[in-house]
């Protein structure tokens, strides 16, 4: 049975997730906090090879479902070896991505049934949804104006689609924003870093105020 706190970190390309992830750990160990972080795809060996797979610049012709099943089976093979045991002993999790980014970017954004990757996503999780979702929104231009500026950031393949896909990946997380308020919360991603992670910060604390 899951004893520990689960927080994923959502975004369209340049939110910034990852640079706000390493900001909390240290904030959050001063709280007292037994912290795991890892990222999708990958955070295990065998998710990390799926991951090499996906994103690979070279992969151009890989159809919309064979990307997906891709994701699901990293998915699951990361949930099963890595995260539900730390949620099982009681440790919190902080993952950069986790089933939002499927629905947001293989349904809204690649145009599958969005209720087919959900369904995916239940199969592959057992139905586990996080704690608590923090969904970092921007500007889609200014989004991938960062990646441009970023000279050490891993360009993949997702980086190099066209704005049309990445303006229905955000408005697929704007969506699922809508419908799952309680989970969801929006941080403005165009703030400066350190308000990005107050904002985040805060978020966590007024949820999870009881636990340590």
């Amino acid at each position: 049975m899951k004893k520990g706190i689960f927080i994923s970190l959502e975004g369209p390309e340049g939110a910034g997730k990852t640079s706000v992830l390493e900001a909390l750990i240290p904030q959050l160990k001063e709280m007292g906090c037994q912290i795991v972080t890892t990222r999708e795809p990958g955070g295990v060996a065998i998710s990390e090879k799926i991951r090499e797979v996906i994103l690979d610049r070279g992969h151009t012709a890989m159809d919309a479902k064979t990307e997906l099943l891709l994701y699901i089976a990293s998915r699951r093979q990361h949930l099963a070896e890595k995260v539900l045991p730390a949620l099982e002993k009681g440790t919190w999790v902080l993952q950069d991505r986790f089933i939002d980014s499927s629905v947001a970017y293989q349904g809204y954004g690649r145009g599958l049934a969005v209720d087919e990757v959900e369904w995916l996503n239940r199969f592959a999780t057992d139905g586990l949804k996080p704690d608590l979702t923090l969904y970092f929104d921007i500007d889609v231009k200014e989004g991938l104006a960062r990646i441009a500026r970023n000279k050490d950031r891993e360009v993949n393949r997702l980086d190099l689609e066209g704005l049309d896909l990445h303006e229905r990946v955000r408005q697929g997380y704007l969506t699922i924003l809508e419908k799952e308020p309680e989970r969801v919360i929006k941080i403005d991603a165009s703030q400066p870093l350190d308000q990005v992670v107050a904002d985040s910060l805060e978020a966590i604390r007024e949820r999870f105020a009881e636990e340590k």
